[in-house]
């Protein structure tokens, strides 16, 4: 789990940097907030494919898992989790390419 937080909070970043930018923030800095001019300024990074990658990474560990120990149930379970977090993914990413193309 640590990893996958590490790899999601660094992504490619140099760590040192990233946890130095943070430990500058104060009380008194422009810290980003969710507004139509910071949605402007910040686009979205993370490509299309890697998100469903990163989804299908996730899944495919815990769906193992379930079958080394037998777990039809959970295999199942985890088959629809997994088709429907994938189309929820696809809906949110296709409103973040319309909203980007703006």
């Amino acid at each position: 789990m640590i990893g996958a937080a590490r790899k999601y909070l660094f992504d490619g970043r140099d760590p040192e940097e990233v946890l130095g930018r943070v430990a500058d923030i104060d009380a008194t800095s422009d810290v980003p907030r969710l507004t139509p001019t910071a949605m402007e300024m910040a686009r979205m990074s993370r490509a299309r494919d890697h998100i469903m990658t990163n989804l299908d990474e996730m899944y495919r560990e815990a769906f193992e898992r379930a079958r080394e120990t037998g777990d039809e149930k959970q295999m199942a379970a985890l088959d629809f989790a997994y088709r429907r977090e994938q189309l929820y993914l696809e809906i949110l990413l296709d409103i973040r390419d319309a909203v980007e193309r703006r």
